[in-house]
């Protein structure tokens, strides 16, 4: 009998399961754009601890195993900026990826204390060749409102949908 994959939500000792797979999932985004600078492959423990403390997070875990994680703060204009959306790569291709997005856009919607009903927006961004963060995105609602040229080999574009 094969193990089912349960998602719940991300605390601090979490953090390094998350940070070593970000960091794994992270390779293909900066092959793809030839740039291993890129800020999920710097990050450090501190700052992901940080993140997880200050916003909300989600992990996806196979058996013992984080498998796929995101994370996610409310602004005080009423924007979910929702980040670091990730899946291990053999795990990808399997829903994991939608069903974190779900997850954190029910927690925004349901009436926490982190939502306390003011989240108007979500929104995301991802690399312009990244074509299958693209359209995942797509797929759940989000359509682009900008662009942001980084330098010659990377322009970040930016979705939202309304909560």
């Amino acid at each position: 009998m094969g193990l089912s994959v349960t998602i719940s939500a991300a605390d601090a000792q979490d953090a390094e399961h998350i940070l070593k797979l970000q960091y794994l999932c992270y390779q293909s985004e900066a092959e793809l754009y030839g740039d291993w600078s890129i800020e999920p492959l710097t990050q450090s423990l501190d700052a992901l601890r940080t993140e997880l403390a200050e916003g909300y997070g989600l992990v996806a875990r196979l058996g013992d195993e984080v498998v796929a994680s995101v994370r996610a703060r409310l602004d005080e204009d009423g924007t979910v900026r929702i980040a670091k959306l990730i899946v291990h790569p053999r795990m990808q291709r399997h829903g994991l990826g939608g069903r974190l997005l779900d997850g954190i856009e029910r927690h925004f919607a349901a009436d926490t204390a982190e939502a306390t009903a003011s989240a108007k927006r979500f929104q995301l961004f991802t690399g312009h060749r990244s074509e299958g963060n693209l359209r995942l995105y797509r797929s759940k609602g989000y359509a682009q409102v900008s662009t942001r040229e980084l330098g010659p080999k990377l322009t970040l574009v930016t979705l939202e949908k309304a909560a």
